[in-house]
């Protein structure tokens, strides 16, 4: 039986060339012209581009070219040369794009321009990805990412390095990169950004075996892209479903979509229009160096009303033949050392690529053994934190609480050091990163200032803001980690501060435009640091003595999380201290900042007391004796529950019962949770699903939301933050649906 193609697998050159250029869809970057003119030929070519109106493009690009050159604009001059060079990428011209590629890095070369600099290295990131070089291409996307924070050229990055990912089968990073791009809010390629990820989606779809999955992905692609008329991507498109529908045998929607595919390739396709786009960019290009040529001549013309006719002659002659001369020495000896100098490449490759290969594979098994040691030690911790938990809720004897009490701080404090390993290990495998959305800065310190105010009481010590009342009020970065920075640096200042006082002191250094430097400072009044441990603190699980571990406790990780936070935001700490008389830890911190006022939601939302009795649930746990802890606590709060022991049964209860949530382990043997929430939610789209798991170094909570899930609550957990969430997803919920 001959086996069907994919359609990935049909006409290879033209399906190289259409993935290749879901990479050349960057928004030119105007530079402020006199007028309003400019900006709008950029916006045009781009939409003309997305239209695969090719040589119209062209068109608009050049009368951008001479409205730069007339206004004397560099910059977006530079722009122009960058958009021409993208285009002749598209219809294969090579060479003529590396032209205008070259022709911008001259331009570059004198000027301050962050995002022209990023557009350079963004299209050197084409060129390598063209050349099969996907790595390198990651690599070169990464830096022109560090080079501009412009949104569209970040989100076409997204878009870029989910192709390559999908490409070289790394499916679960496609995939978040993909959604990412369909709830984008790009202000000049929202919708062509989100049909290429529905495209994409719909690519790893197939490639998974998931097909009605592909199918409606390429059901959405295919609407924004007729809306707005995206000829390749409607192409794409069909030719998805076409090849979807009939792997499941809906040979009648596939015959459909295979007509749409030939009247598209018969009215836009056409060899035609290649060849106009061809000629089209041929002509810029040949106009473009005639220009050249001509201002070359009237140079000479120049150096020839100025100097003797017969003197220039025997100059240039000379000069001519000297270079000559020159020119052929230099030749056979950069020919020798060429030789020399590729052999000696070619050894330390060698010797590169497989220390490369040693190196990934060392972090790979130290990822590996701390996503199974995070998950293995976290599942018995439910035990005994839910055990403990349950016992004090029994009425114990003064003894017996004395014990529980005891057995309930380890449990945290094991908890406790568990994630601070997993949050430094994170960061060091790169799985963390920085967000820049909206907040109060004032609100963030206030939060941690209120969460540690008890622990500062029982040291009688006092906690006092010092807020610079000219720092903006709305800023653009990460609270959340913000808040991790500061948790850990008043945390570790009150721990070492008794009846003293701790400063959290935040100071506007400068602000330019849409930038605003911080200064951020935590003093105490302390014990202080001796002079020989200053350089040591930062590393992990040092303290500034044996005696004063054992005296404060803690496992020396708090400062050494706080450099690894502040380095993604590519900020370093500093320390002073003295001995006896306490330590100040400052730093500063670089923020977009508006001047709106930002009234951020509180980090944890207020606790309601939920009427949970009566209430029935699925609880899917592998684990007998979690089984037996959960059910226990769902029973204290007069909750029922059927217990599912795998994924299997949970879809099959799910499918005979009707439940008002489901608890849903993630980790599981047979299919994993994520798996089977993403089959329960193909019949039931309504119950409130929630995570249970004992989340590990590779987890991702942006698969769980994917897959279905509501929510997620992380393993060992607080049981009224357990009681919390099952409020909330349920009746919460409710109030929500039918408010709408």
């Amino acid at each position: 039986m001959k086996q069907k193609k994919r359609p990935n697998q049909h006409r290879t050159t033209w399906l190289v060339l259409a993935c290749f250029l879901l990479f050349l869809h960057v928004r030119p970057q105007p530079t402020e012209p006199s007028d309003g003119n400019l900006q709008s030929y950029f916006v045009r070519a781009l939409t003309l581009r997305n239209e695969n109106r090719i040589d119209l493009a062209f068109d608009t690009l050049k009368k951008a070219t001479e409205k730069a050159e007339e206004m004397e604009d560099v910059k977006a001059l530079a722009d122009t040369y960058h958009q021409i060079a993208i285009l002749n990428l598209r219809i294969n011209k090579d060479r003529a794009a590396e032209f205008y590629w070259d022709r911008a890095k001259v331009l570059l070369d004198n000027l301050s321009y962050p995002y022209g600099k990023a557009m350079h290295k963004y299209i050197e990131a084409l060129f390598l990805f063209k050349e099969g070089k996907n790595f390198q291409g990651i690599y070169a996307f990464n830096e022109s990412r560090k080079l501009s924070n412009d949104r569209n050229l970040s989100n076409n990055i997204v878009l870029a390095e989910a192709e390559i990912y999908a490409k070289i089968e790394k499916f679960d990073s496609a995939i978040k990169n993909f959604n990412f791009l369909l709830s984008n809010n790009d202000l000049y390629e929202q919708d062509y950004l989100k049909t290429r990820g529905y495209l994409g989606l719909a690519r790893v779809n197939i490639a998974m075996g998931d097909l009605e999955e592909s199918i409606k992905h390429g059901e959405q692609a295919l609407a924004i892209a007729r809306k707005n008329k995206f000829a390749a991507e409607i192409l794409q498109a069909n030719e998805l479903l076409s090849y979807s529908n009939e792997e499941i045998g809906e040979f009648k929607a596939a015959i459909i979509h295979q007509r749409n595919i030939m009247n598209i390739k018969d009215s836009v396709f056409t060899t035609a229009k290649v060849k106009a786009e061809a000629k089209t960019a041929d002509k810029i290009q040949y106009e473009f160096m005639q220009e050249e040529i001509k201002r070359q001549e009237a140079e000479i013309s120049d150096l020839r009303e100025s100097q003797n006719r017969s003197e220039i002659t025997a100059i240039l002659t000379s000069a001519f033949l000297t270079i000559i001369s020159i020119l052929a020495i230099s030749l056979y000896r950069n020919n020798q050392i060429k030789l020399k100098t590729n052999d000696l490449l070619h050894t330390k490759n060698k010797e590169l690529e497989s220390a490369r290969d040693a190196a990934v594979q060392a972090v790979e098994a130290k990822t590996n053994f701390l996503s199974t040691v995070s998950h293995e030690l976290r599942t018995p911790l439910y035990a005994v934190t839910g055990l403990t938990h349950l016992l004090l809720e029994e009425n114990p004897t003064s003894k017996q609480l004395e014990h529980l009490n005891a057995l309930k701080f380890s449990g945290d404090y094991l908890l406790n050091f568990i994630n601070d390993i997993l949050q430094i290990n994170k960061i060091d495998a790169d799985k963390l990163e920085i967000l820049s959305i909206e907040f109060s800065l004032k609100k963030v310190l206030t939060e941690v200032i209120d969460s540690l105010r008890q622990s500062a009481n029982q040291n009688n010590t006092q906690l006092i803001l010092d807020f610079d009342n000219k720092i903006p009020t709305g800023l653009m970065s990460d609270p959340i980690k913000l808040s991790q920075v500061f948790m850990n640096l008043v945390g570790n200042a009150i721990k070492f501060t008794k009846e003293g006082q701790v400063n959290i002191i935040a100071k506007l250094v400068e602000q330019k435009d849409e930038e605003a430097t911080i200064y951020f400072e935590v003093k105490d009044s302390g014990i202080g640091i001796s002079e020989e441990k200053i350089d040591s603190i930062f590393d992990s699980f040092e303290q500034g003595s044996v005696q004063i571990n054992r005296k404060y406790g803690g496992t020396g990780l708090g400062l050494t999380i706080v450099k690894s936070l502040l380095g993604l935001f590519e900020s370093k700490i500093e320390v002073k201290s003295q001995l006896g008389k306490g330590s100040s830890f400052f730093f500063n911190l670089n923020m977009k900042c508006k001047n709106e006022v930002v009234d951020d939601t509180p980090f944890e939302v207020a606790k309601k007391d939920y009427q949970l009795a009566g209430l029935h649930v699925l609880v899917v746990e592998d684990n007998k004796i979690n089984q037996v802890i959960t059910k226990k606590m769902l029973k204290k709060r007069e909750i029922t529950c059927d217990i599912a022991n795998n994924g299997y049964e949970a879809i099959d209860h799910a499918k005979a019962n009707r439940y008002d949530a489901v608890l849903m382990d993630i980790h599981m043997p047979g299919i994993s949770g994520d798996e089977a929430t993403k089959e329960i939610r193909k019949f039931d789209k309504e119950t409130p699903i929630i995570a249970l798991t004992a989340i590990s170094l590779d987890d991702s909570l942006e698969a769980f939301y994917a897959a279905g899930c509501n929510d997620v609550v992380t393993k060992p957990f607080d049981p009224e933050v357990f009681y919390q969430k099952i409020g909330e997803n349920i009746f919460d919920r409710n109030l929500k649906n039918a408010a709408s």
